[in-house]
């Protein structure tokens, strides 16, 4: 039997999973072997609320373990270090546990077919200080830190008796990650008020969210962003666009002319890449964000065994551009390499692959939801705001869970969710 690996459990990868198990491995055609460092999946869109304490890992997540026992799959723990393409085996690090001793030692995994899809990291371009003093939102472990982070001030300032105290959260980028971020953050700090902290509120909390460029949101259509911007204005959000960050210090980030923007908690949020073992594999061809490059089917140029998805993917359009590291990309490229998976099992001729613009959605917490629809598939995209737009940003999450879970359990875990949400509580306090 033929083996299929794929190493990240993210929007693509775990999509791809739950298909190629639903066909190639339900019927015994294929072994199918998902590899992930961390043994639980959240929707990483997702990601900001996790940090702000909104959605809880355990009730939102998914635990690889459990779902690869209910489907046609095996999930191996671990972080993949090498490729040996010629022997077609990837090399998985050591498990650790905290003290550092070796819970597991390395291992190989030998595989026919190969699939990339180990997603993206934080780019911080060079810039002194920034990996020393700040906090990233690319990962679970990195939300959760930032939560444990946020708690702590939360609490700190709460428990400061001279109430014009307050606490400074500075976010550099302000892309959709930083801008929802910052509204979330708006609300939980009302929402602490309830959870033991009753001398804490938004007015004690001072957001700054810190743009290079000419405008917040600068890959989403212009309207989206001065929609999304007086909303964060309007919550007393600072946005300081045209302001380029060139170090960040214990006490704050440090712009171009030498202003100190002071923050107790300093995120990063201004730009993504692949991760850096890629390039030192010198195994495959990468653009300038490190992405490995593939042909039309989504297969590396350098070997046909194997595939790439999502954001570590880089697919050049006829355009000249690139695809945009988007959760709708990530799962247009799974449909595509599961249908070019169960060709080749049945030779059968490859499909291309062609990205579709279905439009943007960036959710500010409780207070907007704003974007367009349609995108590239109309000659103007046509902006929505407010319940319509929250309800189409909700279905893009539900559209993901039935992608992973089937209709059946995918309704049952959405409907879980809703139950969690109305008894549970607003906000993750561990």
């Amino acid at each position: 039997m033929q083996k299929i690996v794929i190493v990240g459990g993210g929007a693509g990868g775990l999509e791809l999973v739950s298909r190629l198990s639903r066909t190639l491995g339900k019927k015994g055609l294929a072994q199918i072997i998902l590899v992930d460092r961390q043994p639980t999946h959240v929707w990483k869109p997702l990601l900001h609320e996790v940090a702000a304490g909104v959605i809880d890992k355990n009730s939102d997540g998914v635990d690889y373990r459990i779902h690869a026992a209910r489907h046609n799959y095996q999930f191996q723990l671990g972080t993949m270090s090498d490729i040996d393409s010629i022997s077609k085996r990837i090399k998985l690090d050591p498990i650790k546990d905290e003290q550092g001793d070796i819970l597991i030692p390395s291992r190989e995994i030998d595989y026919d077919f190969l699939v990339l899809a180990i997603g993206s990291v934080s780019n911080d371009f060079g810039t002194p200080g920034v990996s020393e003093n700040s906090y990233f939102l690319d990962s679970l472990a990195q939300a959760e830190r930032f939560h444990k982070a946020l708690l702590n001030q939360l609490l700190r300032i709460n428990q400061h008796s001279d109430l014009s105290s307050t606490l400074k959260v500075a976010i550099v980028g302000a892309g959709a990650t930083g801008t929802e971020l910052a509204a979330q953050l708006h609300h939980v700090a009302n929402l602490a008020r309830s959870y033991g902290m009753p001398k804490m509120s938004s007015k004690r909390l001072v957001i700054s969210i810190i743009e290079a460029g000419d405008r917040i949101l600068p890959a989403l259509p212009e309207r989206i962003a001065i929609s999304a911007k007086n909303a964060l204005t309007k919550l007393g959000i600072k946005v300081l666009e045209r302001t380029r960050i060139t170090k960040a210090q214990k006490e704050g980030f440090v712009t171009n002319e030498e202003v100190l923007i002071e923050a107790d908690l300093l995120v990063w949020a201004a730009g993504i890449k692949a991760p850096d073992f890629i390039q030192n594999l010198n195994l495959f061809e990468t653009n300038k964000a490190q992405q490995i490059l593939v042909n039309i089917h989504l297969q590396s140029t350098i070997n046909e065994q194997i595939f790439v998805i999502g954001d570590c993917c880089g697919f050049k359009q006829e355009d000249g551009s690139w695809v945009p590291p988007r959760a709708q990309s990530a799962h247009q490229m799974a449909s595509v390499v599961a249908t070019n998976l169960t060709n080749i099992f049945k030779s059968k001729p490859l499909i291309n692959y062609r990205y579709t613009d279905y439009g943007s959605l960036v959710h500010l917490s409780k207070y907007s939801t704003v974007g367009s629809l349609m995108g590239s598939l109309s000659n103007s995209s046509m902006f929505i705001e407010g319940r319509i737009a929250r309800l189409v940003y909700i279905s893009l999450y539900n559209m993901h869970q039935f992608a992973v879970h089937g209709w059946r359990k995918g309704l049952l875990v959405l409907l879980s969710r809703k139950l969690s949400n109305i008894v549970g509580p607003k906000l993750k306090l561990h």
